[in-house]
């Protein structure tokens, strides 16, 4: 696997949101959201000092136009008024990596896939345990839906966030989008 660090040219800014979940934090340049990552807070000094490390710099603790529509629209998302995310994106990391991400936007609201069934479209199935550390290694949770990559046997298994976050986020999803009878 390759592993790519790419060092942001641009500003970076961030931006603090509560959800039911625990704090998350957005940090983005002046046009993609590059990071959305659930954040235990500590203090001032020391978050900035783990913000700099997805900049590789300064990340700024004033938000921008892109923090700001990520955050309406989490609010719509947690409200389970929608599951729409348009703010652009752009994570760091590898071709490998970005492959896995994009396979895990191709999964609809309330349902779930598998790592082999990812792996099966990036590489073959011999690629499922370098899919579950691109999984784990998204930054930018709930828009890059990963918690609904599950374990074959459809056991909840390997989030970084904590299994109980992508339990609750896969049931909140579950009540987003009625099945059955229920659909629309």
């Amino acid at each position: 696997m390759d592993t790519v660090v790419e060092v942001f040219r641009q500003p970076l800014f961030s931006q603090w949101f509560a959800s039911p979940l625990g704090d998350i934090v957005a940090v983005a340049d002046d046009t993609h959201l590059r990071v959305l990552s659930f954040f235990e807070r500590k203090g001032e000094v020391e978050d900035r000092a783990t913000l700099s490390r997805y900049g590789h710099g300064e990340v700024r603790p004033e938000g921008n136009s892109v923090t700001s529509t990520i955050g309406q629209e989490l609010e719509a998302y947690f409200a389970g008024e929608s599951s729409d995310f348009s703010v652009p994106i752009s994570p760091a990391g590898s071709e490998f990596e970005k492959a896995v991400w994009s396979e895990l936007l191709k999964v609809p609201l309330a349902e779930t896939c598998s790592y082999g069934d990812i792996a099966r479209n990036v590489g073959g199935m011999e690629t499922v345990r370098a899919v579950g550390k691109a999984n784990g290694a998204n930054p930018i949770v709930i828009v890059i839906p990963c918690h609904r990559c599950i374990g074959s046997d459809g056991s909840l298994v390997g989030y970084g966030a904590g299994l109980w976050r992508k339990k609750w986020l896969l049931r909140h999803e579950g009540k987003m989008r009625p099945v059955g009878l229920f659909a629309l």
